[in-house]
């Protein structure tokens, strides 16, 4: 009876532990991407649905960096994270700033116009079919944790998650430029007046948040696999996990990217034939609850 009932319960037990373990590497995919997006969001109320555009460039500069110029892995995310964000710089004085104060309509069109206009200029020039990447050996294969084994590449991407989300916490929460980043989204006028220069601010975190993006896009090639149309394809997950979080929060970010990813995972795993509408339940219920997110302000 007791062999039986451990028979029994064991396979159930892996499934919870599949379950948490790659929904957990999926939430902090969702979540190094989609930061840099609720805060921009919650700072200067900009629709940026080009934020996809600027992962798809990321996992393109690193597959480059990889294969064509014999960069590391793990230096090619340093670059693409700095390269990215310099250049989204230029893109936010000449192109997003001209859209701070402008209506939801004007945004949306021109930031999905964006989009559109990288995928076409990466299909032109590494055309449409799905690109993969070699890891290296210390990345390849399986880690032993207790009593199972895990691809060792996710959990080198939930270790990247936890320190992104230590960093960042550190960073809005200890210094000065956090301080000023947190007073400018309760209260841009307020942080204005009291001489906080919110522009160079915006600049400052929207290279920060592409750069991030990127980043993502880069560890995502393993994951996902990468085509131009990544940039729209996921896009509606990171702007699930802004709305679930509420726009402007870390750790609003972090929860919602914990509840989708695990949400998520835990749909494909049970409901293989249906798994896929399990994000967009959960989303809909927390939303019909929090119309503002969870952690946003009503």
């Amino acid at each position: 009876m007791q062999i039986a009932l451990e028979a029994n319960v064991a396979p159930v037990v892996n499934t919870i532990v599949s379950i948490l373990f790659d929904g957990l590497a999926w939430a902090m995919f969702l979540f190094i991407i989609s930061v840099g997006l609720s805060v921009t969001m919650g700072l200067m109320g900009v629709v940026n649905l080009a934020h996809g555009a600027f992962a798809m460039v990321g996992g393109y500069l690193v597959l480059t960096a990889t294969a064509s110029w014999g960069v590391p892995f793990l230096a090619s995310l340093v670059i693409t994270f700095v390269v990215v964000g310099c250049v989204s710089v230029l893109f936010e004085r000449t192109l997003y700033a001209q859209l701070y104060g402008a209506s939801e309509l004007d945004q949306v069109l021109l930031t999905i116009g964006l989009a559109f206009m990288a995928i076409a200029t990466f299909t032109y020039f590494y055309g449409p079919l799905p690109q993969g990447i070699r890891l290296p050996d210390y990345l390849s294969g399986e880690v032993r944790l207790g009593a199972r084994s895990f691809p060792t590449y996710r959990v080198f991407l939930i270790v990247v998650g936890a320190v992104l989300v230590a960093a960042l916490w550190y960073g809005f929460e200890r210094t000065n430029v956090g301080a000023k980043i947190r007073a400018a989204v309760d209260n841009r006028r307020m942080a204005q007046s009291v001489g906080i220069d919110v522009d160079r601010l915006f600049t400052f975190t929207f290279a920060i948040g592409s750069g991030l993006a990127a980043l993502g896009g880069g560890l995502a090639i393993q994951l996902l696999g990468l085509t131009p149309s990544f940039a729209v394809i996921y896009l509606v997950f990171f702007l699930l996990v802004v709305a679930v979080g509420g726009s402007g929060t870390i750790w609003g970010t972090l929860v919602g990217a914990l509840v989708l990813g695990v949400g998520d995972t835990a749909g494909k795993y049970l409901f293989a034939d249906a798994g896929g509408l399990v994000i967009y339940a959960v989303a809909v219920l927390i939303l019909l609850i929090k119309p503002a997110g969870l952690y946003g302000r009503e």
